[in-house]
């Protein structure tokens, strides 16, 4: 029998020696996270994390990656694993949430690189007469002290047609009464056109803060009220909500969305929500004539980094063929557009009628932006009434 205290004493100490080693990282661990936290709540805004920017990280990496951990913990879930989709790489996966490239997409590269490359990242749901990937709609993006700019503008009385007769064309046409069923916006608000602005501005200095989209905008929801659809019309300056929060062109739907919440919370009868803009693209894509008179051209956009946009994507492709059969070429068609350096979602996740429409372009005049919002209404009244006698309202 061993009796020396000193072999006790180190025996004691062996077998705790575990326990030491356990209690010493989890104090070192708590360490670690309070100060990581403190990092966290210290640094400046700009360089926080916030859920957009995490979710700017994953909206890069491919849903099969996502099914792929699943399948990890849950063999159930290997059944659906897309056959066509290669093994999960761990390195590329890693390379894509640090760089937002993809390594089998060069896109995400020279989209960055080469100007108006990243219109490739857009996918056309539905081409119109004379549409590819040659001369997609191309969205504004100025420094936003080029969009704030004093700019002088004209509106030459020959070029603004005669306001739409508020009496409807049809006696018998129902109405909408007192509900505004349609809600239109401008998040592009200072958009302009080449026509009404001095001689010489640049199509990237295109911008007004009275002689804009906004103007067409207001012209649409007079339109709408001629065909008995009842419509509200936001008339935010977004550009200046961008400037007085030190915010960037960019982020101008982040500057949209808290109205369009506060329209739909303040009226429970919107049922069609449209953000109007117009294209970048020349004259020549954006024109187009019909008995005699020049039209400007429609272009429905949808987020495709909204998860529910197939109710959006049906809306824009039946106004798109709608608005072709009665005037004949006057839609250029339908895209999704989303991905790196673009929202992807242009607040349609708020309601499942909710589109982008593009009228016409930089190049165009007023009257002919004025004709097309007249069709728009025609048609869109056509479809809004058929509509409601199907589900029987």
């Amino acid at each position: 029998m061993n009796t020396n205290p000193n072999t006790s004493l180190n025996q004691f100490i062996k077998q705790s020696k575990p326990w030491y080693k356990k209690g010493s990282l989890i104090i070192i661990s708590i360490c670690l996270l309070f100060f990581f936290i403190a990092i966290l709540t210290s640094i400046k805004p700009a360089y926080r994390l916030y859920s957009n920017t995490i979710n700017e990280w994953t909206r890069q990496i491919d849903g099969s990656s996502f099914l792929h951990f699943m399948t990890m913990e849950n063999r159930t879930f290997q059944s659906a694993f897309p056959e066509t989709k290669e093994p999960l790489s761990i390195s590329n996966l890693v390379f894509q949430m640090a760089t937002s490239l993809k390594p089998n997409d060069p896109r995400t590269l020279l989209g960055r690189e080469l100007p108006g490359f990243d219109a490739y990242n857009g996918k056309i749901i539905v081409a119109g007469e004379g549409t590819d990937y040659t001369n997609l709609p191309i969205e504004s993006a100025a420094p936003l002290d080029i969009v704030l700019k004093d700019r002088e503008a004209k509106m030459p009385e020959e070029e603004v047609e005669q306001q739409p007769d508020q009496s409807n064309d049809n006696p018998g046409q129902p109405t909408t009464g007192d509900r505004k069923v349609v809600f239109l916006y401008t998040t592009h608000n200072r958009e302009s056109f080449l026509p009404h602005l001095p001689e010489g501005t640049s199509a990237d200095e295109a911008y007004h803060a009275e002689v804009n989209i906004s103007k067409v905008s207001d012209r649409l929801s007079k339109s709408l009220t001629n065909q008995g659809i009842g419509t509200q019309v936001d008339h935010t300056d977004f550009m200046t909500v961008l400037n007085n929060k030190d915010w960037e062109y960019w982020q101008s739907y982040n500057a949209s969305k808290p109205v369009v919440e506060k329209a739909l919370a303040g009226n429970k009868n919107i049922q069609y929500i449209f953000d109007i803009h117009r294209d970048s693209q020349g004259r020549k894509e954006t024109t187009t004539s019909i008995n005699g008179k020049n039209y400007a051209r429609f272009f429905f956009i949808v987020g495709s980094d909204n998860p529910d946009n197939e109710t959006n994507l049906k809306l824009a492709t039946d106004l798109h063929k709608k608005l072709n059969e009665k005037y004949p070429g006057i839609s250029r068609g339908v895209k999704t557009q989303g991905g790196a350096g673009f929202n992807g979602v242009y607040n349609q996740d708020l309601s499942d009628h909710s589109v982008i429409i593009e009228i016409g372009g930089v190049e165009n005049k007023m009257n002919e932006l004025y004709r097309s919002a007249d069709a728009l209404a025609k048609v869109f009244s056509e479809y809004y009434w058929q509509a409601e006698k199907v589900q029987g309202n």
